[in-house]
């Protein structure tokens, strides 16, 4: 009797367009094609492990890039966003973030799901300073939308601040919206401080959006619907789930356009 597959053996549920034809790609294609500053691989990690995580991260960063209608080279953030793979994680942290190092991190049989959550972490940590007018570093768009900061006059951070303000805030003044609602509940709970962030409940947002799209993806996010977090409410439903997932489309779509016109005009 064999050894029992591991997460990754076991392969992701995906529904979308071919962009390998089949063949095996490499980290290194991965880093060249999305435009990253770093790839780091856990020693851990075996060559078999690497080639199938490999393969399942390409297919993912090529779905979200065309769920979001940006070029594939726009996920590396410029060449900002370093990628770490079975190395450098948390206890008891599956997948996380880290703005200092500007570096997102997937265990090596915990992470999965994860990629669409921690991929927006890393563009509200790298856009915050694009759009509002501060000096800090280590700030998320997200929470300074609540803020009182300047914002830089540009369609397209009026339109991330409209996505921004429909994810956090309530029609009605003075009141919470059933999913900040939620997130609040959920910190009372457990008697912390994090689901309620404005940080982490627009990556939760975002994963929605990107789990409603035609283009299917387990490995890049799963559970926005169905999973004990969904049942709780931590995720935007209905009309507020529809809000959020036209204003996001719109503004990641404006900003495709906004990138491509740019790389053809200046070259």
């Amino acid at each position: 009797m064999g050894q029992p597959l591991n997460r990754l053996q076991r392969g992701f549920y995906r529904d979308g367009p071919s962009h390998r034809a089949g063949a095996d790609v490499s980290f290194a294609d991965i880093h060249k094609f999305f435009g990253l500053r770093g790839i780091t691989i856990g020693k851990w990690v075996s060559a078999v492990e690497q080639q199938l995580a490999a393969n399942l991260f390409f297919d993912a960063l090529c779905d979200l890039a065309d769920i979001l209608q940006v070029p594939y080279v726009t996920l590396g953030l410029n060449q900002t966003l370093a990628l770490a793979f079975g190395s450098g994680g948390r206890k008891g942290v599956s997948a996380h973030y880290t703005p200092v190092k500007r570096e997102l991190a997937l265990a090596k049989n915990a992470g999965a799901g994860s990629l669409a959550h921690e991929w927006f972490h890393a563009f509200d940590h790298y856009i915050a300073p694009k759009v509002f007018q501060i000096n800090q570093t280590g700030a998320f768009a997200s929470a300074l939308s609540l803020s009182s900061k300047p914002l830089r006059q540009h369609p397209l951070n009026t339109c991330l601040l409209e996505t921004l303000h429909t994810i956090l805030l309530s029609p009605i003044e003075g009141e919470l919206n059933p999913l900040m609602s939620s997130s609040v509940a959920m910190d009372k709970a457990n008697k912390s401080i994090y689901f309620a962030l404005p940080q982490e409940v627009c990556a939760r947002a975002f994963e929605a959006m990107v789990q409603d799209q035609a283009i299917k993806n387990h490995f890049l996010v799963f559970g926005t619907k169905q999973s004990e977090w969904a049942q709780q409410g931590l995720y935007p439903i209905g009309n507020h789930r529809l809000a959020v997932n036209r204003l996001f489309s719109k503004y990641f779509m404006q900003l495709g356009q906004a990138i491509t016109y740019r790389q053809e005009t200046s070259g």
